[in-house]
């Protein structure tokens, strides 16, 4: 039996059972249900543990966020209500909302958002930053907190607002060590978790939060009003796309969440279907382990991606000219911070003999590196096989590995050799938010490991962050990002596969999709 096919019985199945259980009284078979099929199953539900967008998804349903931002990038407040620096800037100062709620009915308070705060600094590449500058991170009284600072640190607002944020969670699951997973998932947010129709594989529940406290403000990205007009949003997974693409057209769901690349003409092409940009771009990095042989030599490293064409990569994964376009630059074309000059020699094109060349004096041993392919990933799924004969070309012996994507994301977080359980390579998308200087660029990160997947150890690019931190001249932040670019590329760390559009496809009738950095379910209606 095909995917296809088998995909299909089942979302019939899923939704006969939801058709069936809504029978039961009027009243709920009124409830107005949202069907999304999301980009990715749902397994890892922890946003501190992983940086999966499909996770961090979830968690902008169930938590609510210190402080958003608008589709444009501007910093608004969200939880907090006021704010205030000392004038050295080594002080600061804010009070909550009133009225903000956790799921369980209890209030948040400033001890839940200090621990959120700790508990995620102790992973993310700026948090970190972070809690390093800190003297002291103390409640204030119960809905105020202050932070004070070693030095003046000016990226206060833009920790708290990125697209990988401090999701308060109540005090007693913050206090979970970072490097372990949380087993409830009670935030404040806009949307409340069914655990108890939790369905890895299947389906994924969340209900309208009735006594959320949303701002008076209009919907802006990840800031402003929460308005949530429909009584229940189920994620149906189907992982292959013709089966999405034919839920969506024959009124099974609602949305796909990130519109599969080889659908994309027919869905454009279909009158009851819209195609949405919510989220304006994306970004493809390849990553390498460079704890364990042979990615813990740089030149090995660096051979590596010297293998790459992205104009092979993008167009196998998505198809169309219009979805995507090279940039050998981290930081995404025509932004502030990209360079496509300062590359250390990266060009996004193949250097296959400079490539062969370093792997000689490397004393390559010609040992399999395992590539992990994520085989229902819509916008990944594509990349490993070209990549690995790219490799190939390179002088590499590569070995494919398949699985599901959150196999993937669990598998990433192992550190052991990659002949034992480990990996040496994988790749993961980002969107533009995400990579839009270095200090929210997670895998810009030298920490060995304590840092990001990969962790590589590189002293350098933690000074330049540090530099970058203390400063607030744009021209002298230029030059440190572009600094740090050349040093990540010029030692291997990774490397950027181009840039894509994540379009939303939609049923004719679907609206209140928010522009935004990140996907978000909120203010969606549909008639």
């Amino acid at each position: 039996m095909s995917g296809s096919v088998f995909q299909s019985r089942k979302l019939v199945g899923v939704i006969a059972a939801g058709l069936l259980a809504l029978s039961g009284t009027a009243a709920v078979a009124q409830e107005k249900v949202l069907r999304v099929a999301p980009q990715a199953d749902l397994r890892i539900l922890d946003p501190v543990w992983t940086t999966a967008i499909v996770t961090r998804n979830h968690a902008f349903m169930i938590y609510d966020t210190l402080f958003g931002m608008d589709a444009n990038g501007k910093i608004l407040p969200q939880m907090v209500d006021t704010w205030k620096t000392s004038p050295d800037g080594m002080v600061w100062d804010f009070k909550l909302r009133p009225g903000l709620a956790f799921h369980d009915k209890t209030p948040v308070t400033s001890a839940d958002v200090i621990a959120s705060i700790k508990r995620w600094g102790s992973r993310d590449t700026l948090g970190q930053s972070m809690m390093a500058a800190l003297t002291k991170i103390e409640a204030v009284d119960t809905n105020s907190f202050r932070m004070t600072f070693k030095q003046p640190f000016g990226m206060v607002l833009d920790a708290f607002a990125k697209s990988s944020p401090p999701f308060i969670m109540p005090e007693r699951i913050a206090k979970t060590s970072g490097d372990q997973q949380i087993t409830e998932n009670i935030g404040s947010g806009p949307f409340i978790f069914k655990q108890d129709e939790y369905r890895p594989g299947n389906k994924i529940v969340y209900l309208k939060n009735k006594d959320y406290v949303s701002r008076s403000e209009a919907p802006a990205g990840t800031a402003g009003g929460k308005p949530v007009p429909v009584d229940r949003v189920e994620w149906i997974v189907l992982k292959d796309a013709q089966t999405q693409a034919n839920a969506l057209t024959n009124g099974e769901i609602d949305m796909i969440e990130r519109m599969p690349p080889e659908q994309y003409s027919a869905l454009k092409a279909n009158p009851g279907v819209e195609i949405i940009t919510q989220v304006p771009q994306g970004s493809v990095m390849l990553v390498l382990n460079h704890l364990v042989p042979p990615f813990n030599n740089p030149k090995i490293a660096r051979a590596a991606t010297l293998a790459i064409s992205q104009e092979s990569l993008l167009r196998a994964q998505m198809v169309n000219n219009d979805l995507f376009k090279t940039c050998p630059s981290f930081y995404p074309c025509g932004t502030a911070y990209a360079s496509t000059t300062r590359t250390a020699g990266f060009t996004g094109k193949p250097q296959f003999s400079a490539a062969k060349r370093l792997l000689q004096e490397a004393g390559y041993d010609n040992k399999p590196v395992v590539l992990l392919h994520p085989t229902d990933h819509p916008t990944l799924n594509k990349y490993p096989p070209v990549m690995a004969a790219l490799l190939t070309q390179a002088g590499f012996k590569v070995e494919v590995q398949s699985m599901d994507w959150q196999t993937l994301v669990a598998r990433r977080a192992k550190k052991d050799p990659a002949d034992k359980g480990g990996w040496n390579i994988f790749m993961t998308s980002f969107f533009m938010a995400d990579t839009i200087n270095p200090l929210v660029f997670t895998p810009m990160n030298g920490t060995g490991e304590k840092g990001w997947f990969g962790w590589p150890t590189n002293p350098k690019i933690e000074t330049l962050k540090g530099e970058f931190l203390a400063t607030l001249d744009e021209a002298k932040r230029k030059e440190l990002a572009a600094q740090m670019q050349e040093e990540a590329l010029s030692s291997g760390m990774l490397a950027p596969l181009g840039e894509y559009k994540p379009l939303v496809a939609v049923a004719k009738g679907v609206t209140g999709v928010v522009p935004s950095p990140n996907t978000v379910m909120w203010n969606i209606d549909k008639k």
